[in-house]
């Protein structure tokens, strides 16, 4: 290609990228003149160039690259794919064209930037052009900075983003290029034009000249907002509205109203800053510091962290250990300087972390409130500072609680303080942030400090209502505001009207106002219907307007509720003006009788009154008048009740048509409250009352009603005032309410003894529990468990109810009225308010710094104990207010541990904190909520499962508003962690799924949720991808779509792929409530619900799925047939569709069916064989089945809607037997298809498929059809699957479809499947299995065992092991009915079997009554026989209740089966026999029963034969019956299937019992009466309850007749005894099961059966025969255990032995020991030690350690020889157990014995010593003894005698023992330093000499330093009788002498003294014993059972100077003894 020839002839794309450059200019001049020629820009033409077009701006050549540039600018502005090329292009602009010299290449490389931007991609531009300022040439940054400034001005700042160019321009002011920076300063301004203000703070830190210039160019900029001068592609309206408004401007039209949009853009500051890092910066020794004891330290490490805190933006991180200790200084320091210091720097840490404080906003608020008791100026000013930045960070509904708890303090400053920061917040606030729930409470409080004594205080009060008032107008605040005198109200309105808000917002009261201006189109009626133009109106009103909502609400209010106008009290009339008002408008003769002393002329009176009303005009009639003349005389107390009915007729009619007043209703609400329980008047009544529930309000006329009936005593007027409210409720709505109020009265009500109030109470909570949800039984934790259960049974019922829509009263709503305003009412008076009703605690206190300190410490355990004392906290408190001081940064500590124990224990308690806090949680969502959802990281299942569990019980009392609030979710997302993405992608799906509305920073989690799509982890990417449409439903698919333009080239290719997929199935958002429901969202997961069983759980979701599914179809309308399964189509379409529906359902193609068979059995299909079914079946069915079946059906059939697999089904019942042959040509095909629905989890599904295969199947055995091997195949063992089902209905009917399946598949055939599907894991499905093999063997013989008798018998043999006990009772009664056939020959079949599973088949057999083999030939020969219609094996089944047949039973079945084989019936049968199959069909073989008559048992007649007697009777038959046969066949009619049969007799076996005559007739037939019994309570309990056709009013009056007979029997003494252990035990089994027969509780007088029952039980244990009714109950509760039943039967079984065991102290004597331990050695044979440890509790353990030593207790060791009829006492623990109790028992009575005698000995003297302190005068002495006896017996315990008496008189001993025990050291310390001289004194009343004193003396003066001889008479010690060498002295000398050297001792010389020395030394410690204690202390002496006290010792008197020698002698002794002691 040398010439030009050559490429000449090339095409332009190929020109283009030419090495000559001569081509490529060409071929670019060629380009742009073909891309202005083409004109649309979706050509093909534009693809050739798509990789071009960075080849046109990136030529080398300085001229050609003119020239592609201007064809590339080309391309960009009209090629549709041009946004392709961004990147590469705008890149090589950069690169290789602002490089360039000429000035035409660099404009032309700045309008192709610009032409991006213009077709949307400004963001990517954006980014090259910033990266081109980091390039090193100055050409291209000056290029680039003025590209960008051009974008900015001519796009404005909403289409190009500020905040990366404030982030370069301070380094673009660093440029060492001048021209730089003077374009640098162009661009500062041009961004100034655009944000103003908010760029200063990025600029503060270029050079100072810089700024100084940049000022003065700012100050130039005009004022206004700029107008941006391009626009984007999707901007055109935009650019239209500007022209036009262009246009107005010129013509001289002010346009300024129309420019709304034209401010300036609000550009925070904050957003543009980068934020800074502080935590690591501050001193290492912060923290010691600011604990410092010195305050110059404290103030340095405050210093610098204000130095740190002033930075505008701070970073995120863990503030919560900084902000403790600014709390702790503000709170605690006393230096106010230091208090200002930290509230300032407290203040710069929420200022520069905005949002991100609000986590520790809870925290600091109390102590700033508490603080502003300081009066210094600079420290209120900085405490208020910091309160307003704190308040930034949060809402004010957080802080709320915090403000309201100082509202009562008593330091006006505090209140002041706080009612001001209340202000400032409000007026920051939006109308929306003040909700009803927080004006409520700010109102109340705030109305106390309007009257506050403090004139600062009112002043507040009235700036913050002001404020209230503006922002959410008065609307929301008038109704608070009721009890506010005028003035001060006007004071408030007058306030709000002058206050401006910040940022020149408008409050809610301006814009009500503006509202009516702002739509004057709509007020205009159109048409004269006025009221039915509002509703339209209503619905389009936009969201925003909710206050003109509002203001529409109340007008629709008016026009509905004239009541509302009639609240005002009407003045009580007098009785005068009050019978001239009546005279007026009633006839004379009317008003005259009246009080008419003949009853028919006061009937005739009321008549007339009635006709009168009638008549009144509503407007005229005078009410109060009309209802007091109604009370007068006789009045209310009328005895007539046809007057009274009257009377109440009279007064519904006033309340209905006249204007009645709540006046007018007291007059009569007493006496209408005193009737309502009346039985004649009580209808009426009601009637009244309901009417004047209308009139005046329900709340209000229920409250005064309830209020009534309980301040009476009557308890049926009070059962029915709850009736007639709970049926109010339901017809007037729960609207207005006094929750609280009746929950009071309930709780009495529950409390009552008369069982029809609580009856009634329990009824109302129902109905309250309707309208508030499963929260309302938090009200009554506290209620016994019984009443608690009944409760919970009443919610129960109503679970899946809706509350029916309101037909009286003002909450009647109209049809179309506004969902929204429903919505918002039922938010504002839900849920919310009922939680707000429970009392609440406040635990602040009793988190204590020691607890918090312990859940932080460094060792575990200890961390533990602090977890552990914090969830008993939670514990105790149950519900608890928000205040929990530092726990939440405690415990968000905790769930990073380490220990992933305490990490789990901390989930635990955040859920107890959930349930305990309720709605005010929401403070603490982003504390504690957010760090739960880090925990989802985590690499355990459990803790990842846990912190699930605790966000749904999070997310349960916050909503989901609080969580996707903010960037912390988003954060959470962009963490690299797969554990924690998909599960919280997983857990937002779900949440999102169900929200109607999400907040818009939702938005902020699209960027991290596109990276997950992108993840390594697959999990990640497929919830990422299953999240999708969720986000998409809630933003928008535009707004995601943005977002993705954000994404690198390759990222956003996926995700945009994804998008448009996510599109395609994005759901639709859900529905608001249904009309009538209330605000129930927290009931769909009620705390208080019963647990379901697991089996049963799949059941219940599928319920769930049932009713959102009904409520959609209920919205959708009717007609559902008319839809279509794919797209929606025009009406005209839908006639067609209908059409094809009216055609067959299936074609006939015999020959396919055979098709079919042969493809799968070559194998060219699948094998119908699979576990589960997996796709590529039902798409093979589908394909199967689509030539066979009309094409709407198949749509219907494998639609993913269940709803439309029933409208299938239901439809193929309908066509059955009209397509019965089409069906059968496809008969494989709709089995199979029938098999994919045993494995749906929804039971509405099941029970419709199995409804049409009973009917079916019904139709194939009228045909004689046989199933093909292919069809039974496919469908048989899917069918038997359905058998181990949990559910009976299924069961049942899965057993009708088995018997059915025999006559159209041989039974031999059947065989086999069933054996298989004894195999399977389901003790249910095995336990089926069997039975119904049985049933096969009995109705078919030995010969259908496949593949041989023998291997079939020992497979089923095995099953007599297993561990179910159903399943070894089917197995067991599966042999017996081969033992039947075969006799001792099953021996030989089943093979051997171990020693235990023998002998438990050698019982059964034995216990079935075959003591000799079977005559097998009779029974073989008469089943062929039977005719072919008889010949089902549902005959031979057993009742669905799978329980074991008792022992008497299984006789009673052989004998009725040898007595069916006598070949001529007997109408009185020689002995009692019953037949079990028969029984249920209410028919014996071979005869009919006479009609039941009424005998009399005294003379019986002959009773007539029945007309079938072809045979003679045998001898053994007597034609004049006895009466014990009469008595057998009345017995057996008790069993009878008929019902009245049933009762007729049971009613003449209470009569039989009541007739004493009867009794030895009856004894020896009382176990046959009672087997009778539990056999019609079995079959009431399987077939009668669950028959629909059965009228449950006779199963109630059957089971009180079964009740009261055996109530009778028991009252016969010789009787009861009479009745065996065995039946006993299936008595007892019989009556527990009615009882916790859930059906038995519906019916009418359900409740009344089981208390029946239950006082039964207690007489059946009190009358029978002690051993056998014990023994019953052990092995019943052996066998309960055992077996699958429910815990509830065992723990009930264990309750009634526990009963039993209380009656043993009196019953022990006639108990045979040897048995009952007989029955406890079986019973600990089957369950040692370790298996009962392994039961879910251990009751049963307990209850038989109990039964042990309770018989050890009562026979002591003589139990050990009971134990005779154990054979091998080694087979279980029972004589080692027995041992070691006997042992414990002797040791302990021992030692008991001897701890009586020695306490008997103590407690008799510490009587004497209480009894003497508690005297008051000899009250020291007895502290003293006491003291004593505690030093003689130091062994005794005190403190159970002390802590009896009060604690201050514990605390008077205490302290008189200490100062005894003081006293008595110092008295040893003497008496040790006199050791030499004290001697023992003689004791008794021997006379010292005087000459022992004297040496006793002059030891003492020697001890002294006193001289003995002269200086005694010196100090005058001898005085006068110095003579003492020569005579001997009186003892009355030597006591003067004693007392001498006691006063200079410093002793006390006389007992009167010493003891008012000692006296008030006690008193000096505490005050004494008061008469309470005294009287106390007495009480407990008197109730001591020991002998009387001896009397007090008498405190020793003074000496006496005319006693005797001998006293005195005995005086003197104690003297010495005492200073003795003293020394």
């Amino acid at each position: 290609m040398g010439d030009d020839s050559e490429w000449m002839k090339l095409p332009v794309d190929q020109k283009c990228e030419h090495k000559v450059w001569k081509a490529r200019s060409v071929g670019y001049e060629e380009a742009l003149k073909l891309f202005q020629r083409i004109d649309d820009e979706k050509s093909p033409e534009w693809g050739k160039f798509l990789g071009l077009i960075k080849k046109f701006v990136t030529e080398s050549n300085a001229i050609v690259q003119l020239k592609g540039l201007e064809a590339a600018l080309a391309f960009v502005e009209k090629a549709h794919i041009a946004s392709r090329t961004v990147g590469e292009v705008v890149s090589g602009v950069v690169n290789k064209v602002f490089n360039q010299p000429k000035a035409r290449a660099k404009e032309l490389g700045s309008d192709i930037c610009l032409m991006y931007i213009e077709i949307e991609k400004a963001d990517a531009v954006q980014e090259e052009l910033i990266k081109g300022l980091d390039n090193k040439n100055p050409k291209i940054v000056l290029a680039c900075v003025e590209t960008i400034r051009r974008a900015l001005c001519e796009f404005g700042a909403k289409t190009v983003t500020v905040k990366p160019i404030v982030k370069v321009l301070p380094k673009l002011f660093e440029s060492r290029e001048k021209p730089v920076r003077d374009e640098a300063k162009l661009l500062a301004v041009e961004v100034y034009r655009w944000i103003r203000d908010a760029l200063r703070p990025s600029l503060q830190s270029i050079n100072a000249v810089q700024l100084k210039e940049l000022e003065e160019e700012w100050a130039n900029v005009a004022p206004g907002a700029p107008r941006q001068s391009r626009f984007l592609r999707s901007q055109q309206d935009l650019r239209a509205k500007y022209e036009q408004q262009q246009q107005q401007a010129d013509t001289g039209v002010d346009p300024a109203d129309e420019e709304p949009e034209e401010s300036a853009q609000q550009v925070d500051a904050y957003e543009l800053l980068e934020p800074v890092e502080i935590l690591s910066k501050l001193p290492k020794d912060f923290y010691e510091k600011i604990e410092a004891k010195k305050w110059q330290e404290r103030k340095e490490a405050l210093e610098a962290l204000e130095t740190l805190a002033k930075n505008p933006k701070l970073e995120a991180g863990e503030y919560g250990d900084l902000v403790r200790a600014l709390k702790k200084v503000i709170g605690k320091d006393s230096n106010v300087m230091l208090v200002s210091l930290a509230a300032k720097c407290l203040a710069g840490l929420a200022l520069g972390l905005r949002k991100k404080f609000g986590t520790y906003a809870g925290n600091v608020v109390p102590a700033i409130l508490e603080k502003f008791k300081e009066k210094k100026p600079q420290v209120v000013q900085a405490l208020q500072e910091a309160i307003d930045a704190v308040f930034l960070t949060t809402t004010l509904q957080n802080l709320s609680e915090d403000v309201l708890a100082v509202m009562d303090n008593k330091n006006p400053s505090i209140k002041q303080q706080a009612s001001l920061f209340l202000a400032r917040s409000v007026r920051l606030s939006a109308p929306s942030a003040l909700p009803k729930a927080l004006v409520k409470p700010l109102c109340t409080a705030l109305l106390k400090q309007v009257n506050d004594s403090a004139a600062e205080v009112r002043e507040a009060a009235f700036e913050v209502l002001a404020s209230i008032m503006k922002v959410a107008g008065e609307r929301a605040v008038n109704p608070f505001l009721a009890d506010l005198d005028k003035a001060k109200l006007d004071k408030i309105k007058e306030s709000a009207d002058k206050m401006e808000l910040a940022g020149g917002k408008k409050g809610a009261t301006e814009k009500e106002n503006s509202a009516p201006k702002a739509q004057p189109a709509p007020e205009a009626p159109a048409k004269p219907s006025g009221p039915p133009k509002k509703a339209p109106v209503a619905k389009v009103r936009p969201d925003k307007a909710k206050p003109t909502t509002a203001g529409g609400k109340q007008e629709g209010g008016k026009s509905k509720k004239p009541a509302e106008t009639k609240q005002v009290m009407e003045t009580e009339l007098s009785m005068e003006v009050c019978e001239e008002k009546a005279a007026a408008v009633l006839p004379a003769l009317c008003v005259q009788q009246l009080d008419s002393a003949n009853w028919k002329e006061r009937v005739a009176s009321m008549e007339e009154f009635l006709k009168a009303a009638e008549q009144m005009d509503s407007s005229e009639m005078p009410c109060q008048a009309l209802v007091r003349m109604l009370g007068k005389k006789p009045g209310w107390k009328e005895t007539n009740f046809q007057v009274m009915q009257l009377k109440m007729q009279a007064v519904a009619l006033v309340a209905q048509r006249g204007n009645f007043s709540k006046t007018s209703a007291s007059v009569v609400l007493d006496a209408l409250v005193d009737k309502v329980g009346d039985v004649k008047c009580g209808g009426k009544t009601k009637e009244a009352l309901t009417a004047i529930g209308e009139a005046c309000s329900l709340p209000w006329t229920a409250e005064q009603v309830v209020s009534m009936a309980f301040a009476q005593k009557n308890p049926k007027n009070q059962a029915e005032t709850l009736s007639w409210l709970a049926n109010a409720i339901k017809e007037f709505g729960f609207a207005g309410i006094n929750v609280k109020a009746f929950i009071n009265h309930v709780k009495t009500a529950l409390g009552a003894t008369n069982p029809a109030v609580r009856t009634a109470a329990i009824g109302l909570l129902g109905v309250m529990y309707l309208y508030m949800g499963a929260r309302l039984r938090m009200f009554f934790e506290d209620e016994k468990a019984a009443l608690l259960s009944q409760i919970d049974t009443e919610f129960q019922k109503l679970q899946d109810q809706t509350p029916p829509a309101p037909t009286r009263g003002s909450s009647k709503r109209s049809e179309d009225q506004e969902e929204g305003e429903e919505t918002e009412e039922q938010e504002e008076g839900g849920a919310a308010d009922v939680v707000d009703l429970l009392p609440r605690t406040d635990i602040s206190d009793k988190i204590t710094g020691a607890m918090v300190a312990k859940i932080g410490d460094k060792n575990w355990k200890i961390r533990k104990e602090g977890l552990d004392e914090m969830a008993a906290v939670l514990s105790e408190a149950k519900f608890i207010k928000p205040t929990v001081g530092d726990l939440p940064i405690a415990l968000k500590a905790r769930l990073g541990d380490s220990n992933k124990i305490l990490v789990q224990q901390t989930l635990s308690i955040l859920q107890q904190l959930a349930t305990a806090m309720g709605p005010s949680l929401k403070q603490h969502v982003k504390t504690l909520g957010i760090p739960v959802i880090t925990v989802l990281g985590d690499g355990k299942n459990t803790v990842r499962a846990a912190a699930l569990a605790t966000l749904s019980a999070w997310v349960e009392q916050t909503g989901m508003k609080e969580w996707l609030e903010g960037e912390e979710l988003a954060e959470e997302l962009r963490r690299e962690n797969p554990f924690l993405r998909q599960e919280l992608l997983g857990w937002l799906a779900e949440r999102l799924a169900a929200l109607r509305s999400a907040p818009s920073d939702l938005l902020l989690c699209v960027t991290p949720l596109y990276a997950c799509l992108e993840d390594r982890n697959g999990d990640v990417r497929k919830k990422a991808q299953d999240a999708l449409p969720i986000f998409m439903t809630h933003l928008g698919f535009d707004k995601m779509n943005k977002a993705a333009g954000k994404l690198k080239p390759g990222s956003k290719d996926q995700v945009v792929a994804l998008l448009d997929k996510a599109r395609s199935v994005m759901p639709a958002k859900p529905a608001g409530p249904a009309k009538a429901a209330p605000a129930k969202a927290a009931a769909s997961a009620p705390p208080a619900k019963l647990s379901a069983a697991p089996n049963e759980a799949a059941h219940l979701d599928c319920e769930a799925t049932e009713d959102k599914c009904d409520a959609k179809s209920a919205k959708a309308g009717t007609a559902p047939k008319g839809k279509s399964a794919t797209t929606s189509k025009k009406p005209s379409g839908k006639g067609k569709e209908e059409e094809d529906r009216s055609g067959p359902l299936f074609t006939l193609m015999p020959s396919r069916k055979e098709l079919r068979t042969k493809e799968e059995k070559s194998l060219k299909v699948l094998k119908w064989n699979f576990p589960s079914p997996r796709d590529e079946y039902i798409e093979q069915l589908k394909t199967q089945m689509a030539p066979c079946v009309a094409k709407w059906l198949q749509e219907e059939l494998f639609h993913p809607d269940f709803q439309r697999h029933i409208k299938a089904i239901s439809t193929m019942i309908e066509r059955l037997e009209a397509e019965k042959d089409a069906m059968l040509s496809c008969l494989d095909l709709i089995l199979k298809w029938f098999t994919l629905r045993f494995f749906d989890t929804n039971t509405s599904v099941l029970m419709k498929a199995l409804e049409f295969l009973k009917l079916l199947f019904l139709s194939l055995s009228k045909q004689d059809y046989c199933l093909s091997e292919l069809e039974a195949n496919s469908f048989i063992p899917y069918l038997i699957l359905k058998m181990g089902e949990s559910k009976d209905v299924v069961r049942k009917d899965v057993r009708a479809i088995m018997s059915m399946l025999c006559k159209v598949y041989p039974a031999s055939k059947i065989f086999p499947f069933i054996m298989e599907g004894t195999k399977s894991k389901n003790s249910k499905q095995r336990a089926e299995c069997l039975d119904e093999l049985g049933c096969l063997i009995a109705l078919c013989g030995m010969s259908v065992c496949q593949p041989t008798p023998t291997k079939a018998l020992k497979e089923i043999a095995v099953h007599i092991g297993d561990r179910d006990t159903s399943v070894r009772n089917a197995a067991l009664n599966t042999i017996v009915v081969v033992y039947n056939k075969c006799g001792d020959q099953v021996y030989k079949l089943i093979g051997n079997l171990s020693e235990k599973d023998m002998s438990m088949l050698e019982e059964r057999i034995k216990r079935s009554a075959k003591e000799t083999a079977p005559p097998a030939k009779q029974v073989e020969e008469k089943l062929p026989r039977a005719p072919p219609s008889q010949a089902n094996a549902s005959q031979l089944r057993k009742p669905a209740a799978d329980e074991q047949a008792p022992s008497k039973l299984r006789q009673l079945r052989a004998q009725n089966a040898l007595a069916a084989q006598q070949p001529e019936p007997s109408p009185v049968a020689p002995e009692f026999s019953l037949d079990f199959h028969l029984l249920e069909n209410d028919s014996l073989p071979g005869c009919e029963l006479p009609e039941l008559v009424q005998h009399k048992l005294d003379d019986m007649e002959p009773m007539a034969l029945s007309e079938r007697k072809t045979r003679p009777l045998p001898l053994a038959f007597d034609l004049h019956p006895s009466p014990a046969s009469t008595i057998n066949l009345v017995i057996s009619k008790i069993a009878s299937g008929d019902l009245n049969t049933s009762m007729q007799a049971v009613t003449q076996m209470d009569e039989v019992f009541r007739q004493h005559s009867g009794s030895d007739v009856m004894v020896n037939n009382i176990n046959q009466f009672l087997i009778a019994t539990v056999l019609q309570l079995r079959l009431i309990h399987s077939t009668h309850m669950a028959d629909q056709r059965v009228a449950k009013e006779d199963v109630s009056k059957l089971y009180s007749c079964i009740v009261g007979s055996i109530m009778t029997m028991l009252g016969v003494e010789v009787l009861a005894p009479e009745a065996s252990s065995g039946v006993l035990k299936d008595l007892v089994e019989g009556l527990l099961t009615v009882m916790l027969d859930p059906r038995v509780e519906e019916l009418q007088d359900g409740r009344q059966i089981i208390c029946s029952i239950n006082i039964l039980l207690g007489k059946v244990f009190e009358k029978a025969e002690h051993t056998n009714i014990l023994s019953a109950l052990l092995v019943l509760l052996q066998d309960a255990l055992s077996s699958s039943v429910s815990s509830k039967f065992s723990d009930i079984v264990m309750k009634c032995l526990w009963r039993v065991i209380r009656f043993l102290p009196e019953t022990i004597a006639s108990v045979n020991l040897d048995r009952i331990l007989l029955d406890i050695h079986n019973f600990m044979k089957v369950f040692p030690k370790e298996r009962l440890h392994q039961l879910p509790n251990d009751m049963a353990h307990r209850t038989l350690k109990t039964l042990l030593h309770t018989l050890c207790r009562l026979t002591g060791p003589k139990i050990l020889d009971h134990l005779t009829l154990v054979e091998n006492r080694n087979e279980s623990e029972l004589e080692v157990h027995l041992k070691k109790v006997v042992k414990s028992s002797a040791t302990k009575m021992g030692r008991d014995q001897e701890n009586l005698v020695i306490t008997t000995k103590q407690k008799e003297e510490l009587l004497e010593i209480f009894k003497m302190i508690s005297v008051k005068e000899s009250g020291r002495e007895g502290l003293i003894q006491l003291w004593e006896f505690k030093q003689k017996y130091p062994d005794v315990d005190l403190n159970p005698h002390l802590k009896k008496l009060s604690q201050s008189f514990q605390a008077f001993i205490e302290r008189g023992l200490t100062a005894v025990a003081t006293e008595r050291d110092a008295k040893a310390k003497m008496a040790a330093l006199t050791t030499g001289v004290s001697a023992a004194l003689p004791t008794g009343s021997e006379e010292l000499k005087p000459s022992v004193y004297m040496e006793r003396l002059k030891a003492l003066r020697q001890l002294n330093g006193l001289d003995n001889k002269d200086t005694l008479s010196s100090t005058g010690v001898l005085g006068s009788n110095s003579n003492t060498d020569r005579q001997e002295l009186k003892p009355s000398v030597y006591q003067e002498k004693l007392k001498m050297i006691r006063q200079l001792r410093g002793l006390e010389n006389q007992v009167k003294q010493e003891e008012t020395v000692d006296r008030p030394m006690l008193s000096a410690l505490t005050a004494p014993p008061s008469s309470k204690d005294h009287n106390k202390l007495s009480h407990l002496l008197h109730h001591h059972h020991q002998s009387p006290a001896r009397p007090a010792n008498p405190a020793p008197g003074p000496a006496s100077a005319s006693a005797s020698a001998t006293n005195t002698l005995d005086s003197l002794r104690k003297r010495l003894e005492r200073i003795k002691n003293n020394r």
